[in-house]
This record gives structure tokens, sequence and C-alpha cells, in this order.
């Protein structure tokens, strides 16, 4: 006999709307790979039943108003909605999403936020003494508006007792992903995140940006092409004279390129993308440290060490007991 999860999202005027429809996705994905099992009932609660516009001017339709929502809930999700000021995007705080949280969180298993829904969340007093993130472009005002909040704009998305917070936006389908994994375990995660075609599912500990993501653009394709060759072949011959080789360029010419093109030098930016690499292993399997250390290209657990230290300052230990996806 299945479970019934209900899963009520609150929804208001220029609500993002890919916070809306792509954590519903993956729960009507979870109840389809199940066959059912999965359970998940997803209801949108807005101020009054009846359309809703999005900021991409795509109407929603809620079920029920949030004076409506009773009864025992298994997620409360609040996605969230910017003003764009000269000074960049500011989150909105919607009053309404504010005093209903306050009333209904109490009655839901879990509480969880996407995107810029994190200010709702501590607009209602839900994020005191907690750590959260946010997208990272509000982080700032976030920590500014509520001191009694622990800001982290790094990761996707991170858990603290029963409140999650997501980065944005994008990320709510890996903090969805999580909720999944949390409830029915990561094999029917995965193989959503599969029915989604995502590149990978991602854990929470991971930084909102990827190291090609948090590269400047580069203006030519060989180096474009260079950088999907290194993430593939991490565990590979990856120095810069070998680069070079396979560029057809002296070795100060490639270095001088790579450095134009991406901002960075050759060996700081493998060392990023294998320590990344390194990091997804910790949080997500159990291998030996030998064995992360051989996937990722360092050779050594000394060295693993030494690259953890330098890139996010702590040992791999360390890190795999704070993010691992069971823990």
């Amino acid at each position: 006999m299945s479970t019934t999860r209900r899963v009520v999202i609150a929804v208001f005027p220029d609500v993002d709307l890919l916070d809306v429809t792509g954590p519903a996705e993956v729960f009507a994905l979870a109840n389809r790979e199940t066959g059912g099992r999965a359970g998940y009932r997803v209801e949108l609660a807005g101020r009054t039943p009846g359309v809703v516009t999005t900021s991409a001017g795509v109407r929603l339709v809620a079920d029920l108003s949030f004076a409506e929502v009773d009864g025992v809930l298994d997620t409360l999700l609040v996605p969230g909605a910017v003003d764009l000021h000269p000074g960049g995007p500011v989150a909105r705080i919607d009053r309404d999403v504010v005093a209903w949280l306050k009333t209904a969180a109490p009655l839901a298993r879990r509480v969880a936020s996407v995107c810029v829904g994190a200010h709702l969340l501590a607009a209602a007093g839900l994020l005191d003494g907690r750590t959260a993130t946010t997208h990272w472009s509000t982080a700032a005002q976030l920590a500014a508006d509520h001191p009694a909040v622990t800001v982290d704009p790094d990761p996707i998305f991170v858990r603290c007792g029963k409140v999650w917070t997501g980065a944005g936006i994008s990320a709510c389908m890996d903090l969805a992903l999580a909720l999944v994994a949390e409830d029915l375990g990561e094999q029917v995660a995965l193989a959503v995140a599969r029915q989604l075609v995502m590149y990978l599912k991602r854990q929470g500990g991971q930084s909102q940006f990827s190291v090609p993501l948090s590269q400047p653009p580069t203006t030519r394709r060989d180096i474009d092409d260079l950088r999907m060759f290194i993430a593939e072949h991490l565990d590979g011959e990856l120095s810069a004279a070998a680069l070079a080789e396979r560029m057809c360029l002296s070795e100060r010419h490639f270095a001088r390129v790579f450095r134009q093109e991406t901002g960075t030098t050759p060996a700081a930016y493998v060392e990023a993308a294998r320590v990344e690499a390194a990091r997804r292993l910790l949080e997500s399997t159990d291998r030996p440290l030998e064995q992360v250390a051989a996937a990722c290209g360092f050779g050594s657990v000394e060295t693993l060490h030494r690259a953890l230290r330098k890139q996010i300052g702590t040992t791999p230990a360390a890190y795999r007991r704070r993010f691992r996806a069971t823990g």
C-alpha cells in the first residue's frame, strides 16, 4: 500500500516559473518511476484559488487558498521572486506568503525553499539559528536582512534539521531530487535524474558554479574543446606540456592563450577541475580515498589532501562527513 506524500507549493504573483514546475516534475516522475508507490500529490496554494501569473508570463492555477491548507503536510515548498533594481535583483517579500508560513510550517514534516524563496522563510523566522543558502545574487541581501541566519552562498542546497534551502534557479531540481532520495533512496532519485536527462544528480555540498561555469566565456572553440577534454580525462596526463602538445602550440604560447581566454593558468584550471570531481565522489560514494585520488588524477591521497586544503580549506574526510549524501 503506497503512502500519500502531500506536497504544497506556494504560488504568488511573479513567482519564478521553474521554481514551481521543476520540483513538481521531479515528484511526478518519482511517482512514475515507482509505479505510483512514491505517492506524491502536489497542490498549489495561493492567496485565492485560481490563476496566478508567473515572472515568465505563463499562468498557473492555484488549487486552493492559503487559508484552505489544513491537515498534516509532508512537504511545504516555497519558491521565490525578484524585483529588478539598478544595483541588481532584490528578493521580493510577499507578506501573504510570510504570514501563511508562520502557521503552515508547523504542520509540515519538512519545509523547503528554492532560489530566493529562502528570503520568505527567513522573513517568517524559520531560518533563525540555521545555515541556509539562496541564489548567489541575493545572498548578501539575505545575510544583511537576517543576521540570525548563517548564509552560505556557495552550496546548491543546504539541509538544517527539517528545513532545506536551495540555490537558484535550476538547482530546484537538485533539491527536489535530494528530497526524493531522502524518501525513496538514491536509486529512485537517479532514475528520475536520468528521465530528466540531467547530466548529474548534484549533491548539496557542490558549488553553485562548476569549474567551467565559473570561468569567463572563451572566444576560441579549441579552448572550449580542450576544457571538455580535461573534464573527461581527469585521471590522464594533463600537464601544461601535454595540453600544449594537444593544441599543437608551444608551451609558452599555449599558457599565454589559455590564461587570456580563461583568466587562469592551465595548472590551476586542472587542479580546480580535479577538486570538483573529488568533491562529487566524496559526496556521493564511499570509495576509499586512494580510489578517489586516482580517479581524479591526483596520484596520491597526500596530493588530494593538499589540493582540498588549498581550494576549500578542509580535508577529504572532513568534507565527506559534512556533505555525504546519506548523512
